[in-house]
């Protein structure tokens, strides 16, 4: 059934996706961002659509939307290393105060409320993979401290709503996605791999190398996305790709794709990066029969041709 949804971080590459996917599926939407990390272009293709509205807006600030809107989805924050590091005060205003804002306004409505979080709430995992129900190894106070505490803090607030209002809640741990209308610069490491293949520079590893990632095409998660806000769980969820690689197998793989013969160069380990990351996504699959089916080599490959595009 149709409805009405706000997405918060509209702008953003998983933002402007959900907009896409919700008015494919005859909702209309109404988008919210402050363009600190979003881009315009990647909304460049609804400025005509009627069923879409644009609010510019900092969610830090109470917001206040009418008409009724039956969903609010919360992805507004600075979310790679690069961005988090250079506004952390933001990052954790989008988590704290942005979460609060959009968990009033989802009570005001009676709406439906998604709360985007990710597989850092976890921080440096003691556990392999990682199920909803492990509690994390984070350090409150460290570099990245910013976007894992508040996201932590969020998923927090999310549920003291559920419990003490009755809000209809979802939260998503999202695992390493990847795909368009990601930042060429933004400090992600598939972006990152693939500018620099596409340019025949070196690419940089942090590190040995050996520390893993599970990397998640966009379009497997916006499908597990709607598929969870139209579930009944109320509680945390992973959604990724349980396909786990090494971080100098996503270059191998990377300077295939993209013809570079450049070898990748080696840096210091940046502090607090995690060794592993890996979703246990059992809970997802019995929840809503989600996922992935588009594996590593073939997300990389439909999205190159984006930032080749670009560079």
């Amino acid at each position: 059934m149709a409805g009405r949804v706000l997405i918060t971080g509209v702008a953003g590459f998983l933002g402007s996706h959900l907009a896409d996917r919700f008015l494919a599926d005859g909702h209309e939407v109404v988008g919210v961002d402050n363009f600190l990390t979003g881009s315009r272009r990647n909304l460049a293709h609804l400025r005509r659509e009627p069923r879409f509205e644009l609010i510019e807006h900092d969610i830090s600030a109470p917001l206040f939307v009418e008409p009724r809107v039956d969903g609010v989805l919360h992805f507004a924050s600075p979310a790679s290393p690069a961005d988090y590091a250079e506004l952390p005060i933001q990052t954790l205003k989008a988590g704290g105060l942005g979460t609060h804002n959009t968990l009033g306004l989802a009570r005001r409505h009676r709406a439906r409320y998604l709360l985007a979080s990710t597989s850092e709430v976890y921080g440096d995992p003691q556990v392999h993979p990682q199920p909803e129900e492990y509690r994390g190894n984070v350090d409150p106070v460290g570099p990245r401290s910013a976007y894992d505490e508040a996201k932590r803090y969020a998923e927090a607030m999310t549920m003291a709503y559920h419990r003490a209002h009755a809000l209809d809640t979802r939260i998503v741990r999202i695992f390493n996605a990847y795909g368009s209308r990601m930042r060429p610069r933004d400090g992600r490491v598939v972006s990152n791999f693939i500018v620099r293949g596409l340019r025949g520079e070196a690419m940089t590893i942090y590190g040995t190398g050996s520390q893993t990632r599970s990397f998640c095409h966009v379009d497997d998660l916006v499908e597990g996305i709607v598929r969870l806000f139209h579930s009944r769980r109320a509680g945390p969820v992973n959604v990724g790709n349980p396909e786990e690689c090494t971080i100098l197998e996503l270059a191998a793989l990377i300077m295939e794709e993209t013809g570079s013969s450049v070898p990748p160069v080696f840096g210091p380990p940046p502090p607090d990066d995690p060794a592993v990351r890996r979703p246990d996504i059992s809970a997802v699959r019995r929840e809503t029969g989600w996922a992935p089916t588009i594996g590593l080599r073939e997300g990389v490959r439909r999205t190159i041709p984006y930032f080749r595009a670009l560079v």
